[in-house]
């Protein structure tokens, strides 16, 4: 593992050679050190967008923490090559700056445009095409701050600092403001297996399941609203 820079953020190489950053606010990684891309693919990727494209054309995202923008460049990629159309919505409290973007190695390691990645972080309130299959709008604030429209969502990327760092975006409040805003029969997907954020999502409503991890984390959680 590999640090750079000497900024608010650290750009760090984890361990599958993709970039992640190292927070000096939460003294935590936005992704893992055992691979960046590797965990957001399987976390993400396979176990939340994969499985709901085979009865969608169009899905509408939502993520809490859009933080790189790993999780949005994966899942435009996706989208383009599944012939999906994507409205993507993230909040995010702490926007990553111009100079950590540049530090970032996802548009080399994935073959993406670096201009389409960079464009990414100039988003904000207003929804913008950054592709002709790929709607982006990021809000500054908080979730908590943030007023979801019901029953819009079909999947929830939750990708917060850990329960131990940000214990306030973890709570059943939180998942209970989700849940309102997500489509019967929608999908949240979180690194965290933790037995509080089990808790949290139950008492909000979801079914929940664990599954097997990508390297470095043996379980993570995907939850449901009921059909």
């Amino acid at each position: 593992m590999v640090t750079a820079r000497n900024s608010s953020n650290k750009v760090v190489v984890s361990n599958d050679g993709s970039s992640t950053l190292f927070s000096s606010r939460f003294g935590e990684h936005y992704h893992s050190t055992f691979g960046a891309v590797q965990e957001s693919k399987h976390i993400f990727i396979g176990a939340g967008l994969a499985p709901l494209t085979s009865k969608n054309s169009m899905l509408n995202i939502f993520e809490v923490g859009f933080g790189t923008g790993l999780n949005a460049l994966l899942t435009l990629q996706y989208a383009f090559k599944n012939n999906l159309r994507v409205n993507y919505v993230a909040v995010e409290a702490f926007p990553v700056d111009k100079q950590e973007v540049t530090g970032l190695n996802y548009p080399g390691l994935l073959n993406v445009d670096t201009a389409v990645f960079e464009a990414m972080h100039k988003v904000s309130e207003t929804a913008v095409d950054i592709t002709p299959f790929f709607s982006l709008k990021v809000i500054k604030g908080t979730l908590q701050e943030t007023d979801l429209e019901h029953h819009f969502f079909d999947l929830i990327y939750f990708d917060a600092f850990s329960p131990e760092t940000q214990p306030e975006m973890w709570q059943q409040s939180c998942f209970e403001k989700i849940y309102a805003a997500m489509k019967r029969g929608g999908v949240l997907t979180t690194y965290s297996c933790k037995g509080s954020v089990k808790r949290a999502l139950k008492a909000a409503g979801f079914s929940i399941e664990k599954l097997p991890g990508p390297p470095g984390k043996r379980e993570f959680l995907r939850a449901q609203k009921g059909e």
